[in-house]
């Protein structure tokens, strides 16, 4: 998720690049207080594919692929029209509040209460932690395949991938610490290399329909590692694959540094979560073609992603078996990288406005990053790691996958109630959505976030989420407490729009 270079108390704002000089616009002592507009549609289009595709196609395509066999391509399918209905709210009010904060905004304008704010944009902090932490769990495991290829006895059992996970938590905390801002320019390498791996996986599965290795009709087969109807694993798969489909939101952080978004943010925005859906498609259409049945619903490389899979039956003895790991180190590295810089962002955001405990928005005194506010993300990271593979039994990606799914369909249910509420109240914006869109997003996010659209061993996801969120209460209340208490001033965002700044 993006964010810019976050600054400190009595520093200037940054602009796009991390730096205090890109601006449009300038107080009357010359300092900036606008963001440059640098991005147009191509810039922006690639932004939001590269941030869509990340660590969720490579992680959770097995998983879904488990619960519906052959007709893997489908769960894709339905949480692109959820994450579509959801980006027609978000486009509707980001077109009447051009601002970059996000949710948080759009809530706190349509309710205007402090702690609903405060829970909408922690349940987003939270969501990049989790899905920090299931790339963490992925980059290990494929790292560590990868290195076995080349040394012999290199260890790869659940110990040593604990233990990378963590580096490779710690080796993210450190960059962070170091203050590196998002570089578009950068994410469009990124973007295009995720986009070769993928495009590695489809002409696989195409290659082996050619050549008579893989069986096509096995696209329209349901089969189910349990006994669900297709109603109900469809289902269930749609709440995995949503993984998959989040970082489109994020978008909306950069509304202010794209050129005319009036008129190229709709457009742009929905055909990137279109592209993304195609390659999403194509990518399991791969998947159930190219590796046999039993395999589908039972993968090898279950925690390191079964798309290793597909590379290894498709194309044995090619090199690319063995450079493949590395790409999709590469692939979800980034995307962890911008999930924790958000978070830290975020809290740091928070702390500035005296809603969360002020030591989050000390900055380093040279690099000017939020140290506190990393380390604490860091170690809630820690935490999550270490606890959902202490159990031997457990479903890792499963568990971390589908609480960040689980918090930001949350989050989704409440924008498109606040696009409902402020639509009642009037003004128009440049876009507007369907009159049904808001309704049917609402009540479909809101049935997916229900215990019914998960297997019971996934019920972990309400434990972790909501353990993280009264970690957040907890520390809410006691700002809230010491700020009535020692000065009598009232706890609340004084200034939400600049939230994430």
């Amino acid at each position: 998720m993006s964010t810019d270079q976050s600054k400190a108390d009595d520093g200037p704002r940054p602009g796009a690049d991390g730096t205090g000089g890109g601006t449009d616009a300038g107080t009357d002592g010359g300092e900036p207080t606008e963001l440059k507009r640098v991005m147009g549609p191509k810039l922006l289009l690639l932004f939001i594919v590269g941030d869509i595709i990340g660590a969720g196609i490579f992680a959770i395509t097995g998983d879904v692929a488990a619960q519906v066999g052959g007709v893997a391509w489908l769960p894709f399918l339905v949480a692109f029209a959820v994450a579509a209905l959801t980006a027609m709210s978000y486009l509707e009010l980001v077109s009447k509040h051009a601002q970059a904060a996000g949710a948080a905004l759009f809530v706190h304008k349509a309710f205007g209460v402090h702690f609903v704010t405060f829970i909408v944009a922690f349940a987003v902090v939270c969501s990049g932690i989790t899905s920090a932490s299931t790339s963490s769990g992925l980059v290990a495991e494929n790292l560590l395949i990868g290195l076995e290829k080349i040394f012999d006895g290199m260890p790869t059992g659940r110990g040593a991938t604990l233990v990378t996970a963590l580096v490779f938590i710690a080796v993210l905390a450190l960059i962070n610490l170091r203050g590196v801002g998002e570089s578009v320019k950068f994410n469009v390498v990124l973007t295009l290399v995720v986009i070769a791996a993928l495009v590695v996986i489809i002409g696989i599965g195409a290659w082996a329909m050619v050549n008579g290795n893989g069986d096509a009709g096995r696209v329209v087969v349901f089969e189910s590692n349990t006994d669900r109807s297709l109603f109900a694993a469809v289902t269930v798969g749609t709440t995995i694959a949503f993984f998959a489909m989040v970082g489109f939101e994020d978008s909306i952080n950069m509304v202010e540094e794209v050129r005319e978004p009036d008129k190229i943010f709709p457009r742009v925005m929905l055909t990137g979560l279109g592209i993304c859906a195609l390659l999403y498609v194509l990518v399991a259409v791969a998947v159930v073609v190219v590796i046999p049945p039993d395999d589908v619903l039972e993968p090898v490389n279950k925690d390191a992603g079964i798309l290793l899979d597909v590379v290894r039956i498709g194309a044995p003895g090619l090199p690319i078996d063995d450079i493949f790991p590395f790409l999709t180190v590469f692939a979800v590295a980034n995307t962890a990288l911008i999930n924790m810089l958000m978070a830290s962002r975020l809290l740091y955001g928070m702390a500035k406005q005296d809603v969360l405990p002020r030591p989050l928005a000390r900055v380093l005194p040279g690099r000017r990053s939020p140290w506190i506010a990393i380390l604490f993300t860091t170690a809630m990271a820690f935490g999550l790691i270490t606890y959902v593979r202490s159990d031997p039994e457990s479903d890792v990606v499963g568990s971390l996958a589908g609480t960040t799914g689980l918090l930001l369909l949350g989050v989704f249910s409440v924008v498109h109630v606040s696009c409902l509420v402020l639509r009642r109240r009037g003004g128009e914006g440049s876009f507007r959505a369907p009159v049904w869109t808001p309704w049917v997003g609402a009540v479909v996010c809101a049935f997916l976030v229900g215990p019914w659209a998960r297997d019971r061993e996934d019920w972990i996801q309400y434990r972790i989420g909501g353990a993280l969120l009264a970690i957040g209460v907890v520390l809410w209340a006691i700002t809230w407490m010491v700020n009535r208490g020692a000065r009598g001033q009232k706890t609340g965002f004084r200034d939400v729009e600049s939230l994430e700044d």
